[in-house]
């Protein structure tokens, strides 16, 4: 169902982007906007991301063999990091036209675009915000990087078109320079956009623990449990889009093994059913240091 869902959106995006770039590109060039070819550029980018999400989500999605039987979920985080260098290859690309024209001061010479470029830079920055929105709101839900890397790289388009847009309308009122200008400061929002993509990929690939927040909770789940007296080790890993769990806790060392079993069994459901994203919890019962004739 999951993957599903995530073939579906990367599907829509694919088709929109397709259209959205062929437009940007026809409007770039009958109206005589160097940087609305440009965008026209970043959006077909977008169809390449995408392709990328989808044969990660694909290959991660396979079930466990005898070669890798804990899965293959950390192919999505080499998509991820796939996916932040094309985005960072697409900032500097943007930024380094820009700043060769700041740096020309030869603005008297750039083409006045017309009215179109303008139009289909308002049409664009609208219609990437809404991929973006979208994707976003089915990666949090998949909890899925590389389709949260795709969301941003739909944002980064959506930031170039009003760069596009604030660069065309100013060389409309006689001021060239603000289009150069735009892609450079757009650039950065990009190169910073990579960057995060980049380190949330890494944090996955190397056992990165859950955060603080998530482990507190885990924390007082387990000693919410009857039957569990300590909570001796809790060790957690990000394995992919998925977390894996290692808990040790202290019970009563008189009572019999099956007792000790069905404590742990407990602890061992319930992590799993409050935390969906959890795929694998190991539990482990040591025998509890204590003086049971004092609790008597």
């Amino acid at each position: 169902m999951e993957i599903n869902l995530a073939m579906r959106v990367s599907a829509i995006t694919i088709i929109v982007n397709i259209f959205l770039s062929i437009a940007k590109l026809i409007s770039g060039l009958l109206g005589g906007s160097a940087a609305m070819i440009s965008d026209a550029v970043h959006s077909a980018s977008d169809v390449l991301s995408t392709l990328v999400v989808i044969i990660g989500l694909k290959a991660a999605g396979k079930k466990p063999d005898s070669s890798h039987q804990y899965g293959h979920e950390r192919l999505e985080c080499i998509a991820s990091i796939i996916l932040s260098a094309l985005l960072l290859a697409t900032g500097i690309g943007i930024g380094y036209g820009g700043v060769q024209k700041i740096i020309s001061g030869d603005y008297g010479s750039l083409q006045i675009p017309t009215m179109l470029p303008l139009v289909a830079a308002i049409a664009s920055i609208v219609i990437k915000e809404w991929m973006f929105r979208y994707t976003r709101r089915v990666a949090k839900k998949l909890n899925s990087g590389a389709m949260m890397a795709d969301a941003w790289h739909h944002r980064s388009d959506a930031l170039s078109s009003v760069g596009s847009f604030v660069g065309i309308l100013g060389a409309r009122l006689g001021a060239p320079v603000l289009d150069p200008i735009a892609t450079v400061i757009i650039c950065i929002f990009i190169m910073k956009a990579a960057y995060d993509i980049f380190r949330d990929g890494v944090a996955k690939l190397t056992d990165r623990a859950c955060e603080p927040e998530m482990e507190n909770e885990i924390r007082e789940l387990i000693l919410s449990h009857d039957g569990v007296l300590e909570l001796d080790l809790l060790k957690t890993r990000l394995f992919g889009s998925k977390i894996y769990i290692d808990v040790e806790i202290s019970a009563k060392g008189d009572q019999t093994l099956e007792e000790a079993h069905l404590i742990a069994q407990q602890v061992h459901d319930s992590i799993e059913k409050s935390f969906p994203n959890v795929k694998h919890c190991m539990i482990h019962v040591n025998p509890a240091e204590v003086d049971y004739n004092d609790s008597e």
